[in-house]
């Protein structure tokens, strides 16, 4: 769904916040100099040092040096598309998703040579496709999710880093007028080897999708986040296979920001406590960063276990909007004055995350 919005910043556990008994530091936030001015949309972090960011006017944004400097540009023949979606691998390969005015401006791009030149690796041909984010397992291996259309998701996936296959016939049924929220790119989070879930709303029901077999089969289970056509889950994140937190909310109400979270791999889920913003939560992500090593974690210790960062959006004007973090997956709340305006946030460790969002803003997180 062509969405424009905020996203909310959240975080789990934290050694980081020991400092004192019962008290919760704040984050350092840092301002850098992204070299453009078109709004960024999704984020990317590699490592601590290597982190790729993209959005409007086909312009992405990459930096080697952990943010000291970024080089910004254009991808030829896209300067009319938006990039929804990035995924990092490494200060050479990289991959973008996009959307545009045609059916056939939804497409995945990648490059080898660090921007130098880049592939267009699927461009869609179904008119009631629209494609709204993607995710990683491996550098080879990934899944695109799309609206759904006639009852059916024409979701997409890649074994080989190359070439995309239809994998529609193994996706659940899906609702009246069900689809995803595209913006920030998180509203499918892979895990391990073969895990992921993707995050739905416009229907009745706000569900989970959920793959064990990276992609093979898939079941779909309910969660008690409000939905309509403008509201549902928008963004997903999972720290294991078992343990995950959803956010989302009404696109149409600054007041119905949503979390709930789930800890038996996305089958049942608990509303948590509210978010101390407005505006429905558009991104979250655990600070324990983004990479992930094996099926039981992301290679960081357990002191980031529960840490969340969110970021919301807010009607009418998609230019403010909050963020806010949770040590405890969702029990206690912080805000983090200073971070307005950003549409996603993400992480490579708890000392190297960056939000990203209008005006080429890019802010960097350290907890």
């Amino acid at each position: 769904m062509l969405k424009y919005s905020l996203a909310i910043f959240l975080i789990t556990t934290s050694a980081a916040f020991a400092q004192e008994p019962g008290k919760l530091h704040p984050p350092k936030l840092t301002p850098q100099q992204s070299g453009t001015t078109q709004l960024l949309i999704s984020v990317s972090p590699v490592n601590d040092r290597v982190v790729w960011a993209a959005g409007t006017g086909g312009t992405y944004v990459v930096t080697t040096d952990g943010g000291e400097h970024w080089k910004s540009a254009v991808v030829p023949g896209a300067e009319n598309e938006q990039f929804r979606d990035v995924h990092g691998v490494s200060d050479e390969v990289a991959y973008l998703m996009s959307i545009g005015n045609d059916t056939t401006d939804f497409r995945v791009y990648k490059t080898t040579d660090g921007g130098a030149h880049w592939t267009i690796q699927f461009m869609n041909e179904d008119p009631l496709a629209f494609y709204d984010c993607f995710a990683f397992w491996t550098p080879d291996r990934g899944i695109t999710h799309s609206d759904s259309g006639n009852g059916v998701f024409p979701d997409i996936r890649t074994k080989n880093g190359n070439t995309w296959e239809s994998i529609a016939a193994n996706m659940p049924p899906a609702l009246p007028g069900e689809a995803s929220f595209a913006a920030s790119g998180t509203c499918i989070a892979a895990q391990g080897e073969t895990n992921a879930w993707i995050t739905t709303g416009g229907s009745t029901i706000a569900r989970i999708l959920a793959t064990r077999d990276g992609g093979n089969t898939w079941n779909a289970y309910d969660t008690p986040l409000v939905s309509s056509p403008s509201a549902g889950g928008i963004s997903v994140a999972f720290r294991d296979s078992r343990h995950g937190i959803v956010g989302g909310g009404d696109l149409n109400s600054n007041t119905s920001a949503d979390t709930a979270t789930s800890a038996d791999g996305g089958r049942t889920w608990n509303l948590t406590n509210a978010p101390p913003v407005q505006g429905a939560i558009f991104c979250l992500a655990y600070v324990r960063g983004m990479h992930q090593s094996g099926d039981e974690g992301f290679g960081y210790g357990d002191e980031l276990e529960h840490a969340v960062v969110i970021t919301t959006e807010t009607e009418p004007d998609f230019t403010s909007g909050e963020a806010a973090f949770t040590p405890d997956e969702g029990i206690t709340w912080v805000p983090i004055p200073g971070a307005s305006g950003y549409w996603a946030v993400a992480f490579a460790n708890q000392h190297a995350g960056w939000f990203v969002g209008n005006n080429g803003q890019i802010l960097k997180i350290s907890f």
